[in-house]
């Protein structure tokens, strides 16, 4: 289990990914995670990390500001937790099953979801009022407010009153679908992201990829009645088959004219929603994200690195049938970054083996620039497209500053790959379209007020340049946070060494850490 975005200093085993950190937990078995947050404030949410299990396997993770602090901005009066999620009409382990025997693309999902519940716009059966006390009951409503726990067919509901300020916290869970995020009628005003502060500003749409957390607060001021709160993918893959649905929740008025009736007769107002391809609001969104001020960002670097990130297909083994190879032209699917496609242990930890010495597990040369320079957003030949597999990492020193380019590329399809750093935050301090250009593009930096976050969104066929200072020893995975991706093997780890002193020195592993 993963709490995505928690830093873990010094606590790496608790960082959760299956075989870098830990073992998966057995059947029947458990492991407690022992950890403390530091310095950080806001949403974050926590998954399974281990196949495609986080499909349905997740929740939100909130925190609080410290007992006599406030926010940043005015309190607001209720505060939502909405997670967008992924559903099958299958198994999940089944999907990702079949797609891995064939070499083929996994189905994609039937709905989308918000906190569990499709929506109105599905053609769903149930007509039973269902109670969502997980996603409430930290808010401690008052008995005469018990209507709100309520979801209506499938619907959930969340309350408003004329004149009130509330805060909701946006969360992208679904598996493989960076999506867009509107409530009808009503501005959004972003104050946090990755819980980090932003500095505040105004929009009508979220993208978020998945991984990522937006904060926004909404204001009660338009006419006492009922909003769609609505969700659908942002496909930034050319001609790339994905799930074209829409999940609604409802925003409810409480003074609303069907209060004091029957509201699920009320038909809710509908938001528009952007196109499915609409670059440009994902990249308006993502260039208008500023820390609230000055921040020290590394300027002088040691290590600069540049990785390019996208698909491949992988030639059909000669031992394989063409029923295992159902990829274009009898091929079988694969990703990589910087041309290795990420292979996982099966016997141990990568963390466990990094800590303890033991050889045969992984290697430390993966490279730090492509190894073969090419027009990456171009024509790519096709001698690119296959991978070379392996458990590759690369090794950082206690306290360097790190910049890391992340390339998309053009092999088999452009896409938007939201890229997660385990146990670090990063400052991305810019993104563009094209190939990057050291030369140039470089005057785009922002040294002053980039935002921190701990995944980034690297544009399709585009690029973004992170910055962070490596203070944080352990093996941490880096990879696309579309489950499809990291299956295919769109990852590396990094491994930081220990600094000096017990402070600067990963905690010895927990006796209850789970065994292979």
């Amino acid at each position: 289990f993963s709490r995505h975005g928690i830093r873990q200093l010094r606590t790496g085993w608790a960082d959760g990914p299956e075989f870098v950190t830990q073992c998966p937990i057995r059947p029947g078995g458990s492991y407690t995670y022992r950890f403390t947050i530091q310095g950080q404030e806001g949403t974050l949410w926590w998954h399974a990390h281990s196949s495609w299990l986080r499909a349905t396997v997740y929740g939100a993770l909130i925190i609080h500001p410290k007992e006599g602090d406030s926010y940043p901005f005015p309190k607001p009066k209720r505060e939502t937790a909405l997670l967008l999620g992924e559903w099958w009409n299958a198994n999940p382990i089944d999907v990702v099953r079949e797609a891995t025997r064939t070499g083929a693309a996994p189905n994609v999902s039937d709905a989308y979801t918000i906190n569990g519940q499709p929506g109105d716009l599905y053609n769903c059966s149930s007509k039973v009022k269902l109670t969502i006390v997980s996603s409430y009951a930290w808010l401690n409503f008052k008995e005469d407010d018990l209507y709100d726990l309520i979801a209506y067919a499938d619907t959930l509901i969340v309350p408003i009153d004329s004149g009130e300020t509330n805060l909701i916290r946006v969360i992208n869970a679904a598996l493989n679908q960076p999506l867009f995020f509107t409530i009808a009628n009503h501005k959004l005003t972003v104050v946090g992201a990755d819980a980090s502060y932003t500095k505040p500003f105004t929009t009508t749409v979220l993208m978020l990829g998945p991984g990522q957390t937006t904060d926004v607060l909404i204001n009660g001021d338009q006419a006492p009645a009922r909003y769609y709160i609505a969700a659908r993918a942002y496909a930034s893959a050319p001609n790339a088959p994905f799930d074209n649905t829409t999940t609604t929740a409802i925003l409810e008025y409480k003074s609303a004219p069907c209060a004091a009736t029957n509201c699920a007769a009320s038909k809710p107002i509908m938001p528009p929603l952007p196109a499915f391809n609409d670059t440009p609001t994902v990249t308006a969104f993502s260039n208008s994200f500023r820390s609230p001020r000055k921040v020290e960002v590394p300027t002088e670097l040691d290590e600069s690195l540049f990785f390019t990130i996208g698909l491949g297909l992988n030639k059909c083994p000669q031992h394989l049938k063409a029923r295992r190879c159902q990829g274009p032209n009898g091929t079988r699917f694969t990703a990589s970054m910087n041309n290795v496609s990420f292979v996982f242990p099966k016997n141990i930890s990568i963390l466990q083996a990094y800590q303890q010495g033991i050889p045969g597990v992984f290697t430390t040369d993966f490279p730090a620039n492509p190894p073969l320079q090419f027009d990456y957003t171009g024509n790519v030949s096709r001698s690119l497209w296959q991978p070379v597999p392996g458990t590759k990492g690369y090794k950082l020193k206690f306290g360097s500053r790190v910049q890391i380019v992340l390339q998309d590329t053009s092999i088999f399809t452009p896409e938007n790959h939201p890229i997660h750093l385990h146990g670090y935050d990063f400052y991305i301090i810019a993104e563009g379209f094209g190939n990057f250009n050291s030369k140039t593009d470089t005057s785009k930096f922002n040294l002053v007020d980039p935002p921190l976050r701990n995944t980034v969104a690297v544009p399709v066929n585009g690029w973004a340049v992170i910055r962070f200072v490596a203070d944080n020893p352990g093996a941490w995975l880096m990879h696309c946070h579309l489950d499809v991706h990291i299956t295919w093997g769109l990852a590396m780890v990094f491994f930081v060494d220990n600094g000096l002193g017990e402070l600067q020195t990963i905690q010895p592993p927990p006796l209850d850490l789970p065994l292979c």
